[in-house]
């Protein structure tokens, strides 16, 4: 079968995720590196980024958010650690040792059950006891302790939580860290008490992408980046905050190149209206070039008359509303746009680009969901 010519694709760079991944290993030397692959790697491609990291060997850990996204890291190679931070259903525990995983920890029922199953198997279990210092999602009290010290001590098989971490709610959107420091200040009196009762924790770890730029006293022992492994800075506050402690402007490089193709060329009189809402009208003559991605595919329909794609290097508008699989971009002062020609929705060329952050800023959210929305059904391909 004759190899099919795609319209809708995903590159992603193995030298950029290799500089990255370098980068934050040197930003915490001698820590353990646990790079986050939930939410599909980011909007990489889970199977995808794995494949790469398989071969880093300054990578120790995988950090998932689901059973699922374990259970795949696994099935894509993945014969390292992994730590789940989400929740597992009590039903489910088995799966922690016939996959060799280590939970997070934050309610007593998935820990006694948990307790059951490795008792029953012989077989002991490392989990991460996840300690609430002030961002109130996931996570136990420091008057919780002595209840899940006593189940910790019930079991043979647990004895006491290899880890204990916790996360920042506010390190990244802020140039000032009053909070992250009050969090901190919780954390290491959380651990004190672990101590007190006798299950105190072999590791300890806090630091997300922000914090393992910014902060070494959040390193402990483990940093956990996500977004900045991908090439991405958590937020211009973080960036700024970088730069003022005299940080370098090249720590990171985008992995994700997202393209697609024009596949219908349009000339429009002026006083036409373009899509759904006629919420686009033309004042002069106009060609459009029709593209089939839409927001199925994580292309927002709040950069609706809001983005610009590149092509042949130059900027073509958005015009009219994002569709669900379909956008129309303005080509009337680009030429010699031919059907089939690539087109750029995200990523860089030599002389222009479009970043993650730009289409959030367009979109009015956070670079964060931009990534993470594209869709899984998009090809991934690697490249050098």
């Amino acid at each position: 079968m004759a190899k099919k010519k795609l319209l809708n694709w995903i590159e992603l760079s193995r030298s950029a995720l290799k500089k990255n991944v370098a980068t934050l290993s040197a930003l915490a030397p001698g820590k353990i590196l646990s790079v986050s692959v939930k939410a599909n790697a980011y909007g990489h491609g889970l199977s995808e980024i794995v494949s790469i990291l398989k071969d880093q060997k300054e990578v120790t850990y995988l950090t998932v958010h689901s059973l699922e996204e374990a259970i795949l890291c696994r099935q894509s190679g993945w014969q390292r650690k992994i730590i789940t931070l989400g929740p597992i259903l009590p039903e489910n525990a088995e799966a922690v040792i016939e996959y060799d995983l280590e939970p997070a920890i934050f309610t007593k029922n998935f820990l006694q059950q948990l307790g059951k199953i490795s008792n029953k198997y012989g077989r002991s279990v490392k989990t991460h006891l996840k300690l609430e210092t002030g961002t109130h999602r996931q996570g136990i009290t420091e008057k919780e302790l002595p209840a899940f010290a006593s189940l910790y001590k019930k079991y043979d098989t647990l004895k006491k939580p290899y880890g204990a971490y916790t996360h920042f709610a506010n390190i990244e959107d802020t140039t000032s860290h009053e909070y992250a420091n009050y969090q901190l200040s919780q954390f290491n009196t959380m651990v004190k008490k672990l101590k007190a009762l006798k299950i105190k924790p072999t590791i300890r770890h806090t630091a997300s992408s922000a914090a393992t730029i910014l902060f070494k006293k959040t390193h402990f022992d483990l940093v956990r980046p996500g977004i900045a492994v991908y090439g991405h800075w958590p937020s211009k506050e973080t960036y700024l905050s970088y730069l003022l402690e005299g940080g370098k402007n090249d720590l990171f490089q985008p992995v994700l190149t997202w393209k697609t193709r024009v596949t219908q060329l349009k000339h429009l009189p002026s006083n036409a209206f373009v899509g759904y809402g006629c919420t686009y009208k033309t004042t002069s003559p106009t060609r459009l070039a029709v593209l089939p991605i839409g927001y199925y595919d994580g292309y927002s329909r709040a950069l609706s008359n809001q983005a610009y794609v590149l092509i042949k290097g130059k900027r073509a508008p958005v015009r009219g509303r994002v569709c669900m699989n379909i956008i129309v971009v303005d080509i009337t002062d680009i030429k010699k746009v031919n059907l089939e020609d690539e087109v750029l929705l995200l990523g860089q060329t030599k002389r222009d680009g479009i970043s993650a952050e730009q289409i959030a800023e367009w979109a009015k959210t956070i670079n964060y969901e931009i990534l993470a929305r594209l869709s899984p059904a998009i090809k991934r391909i690697i490249v050098p």
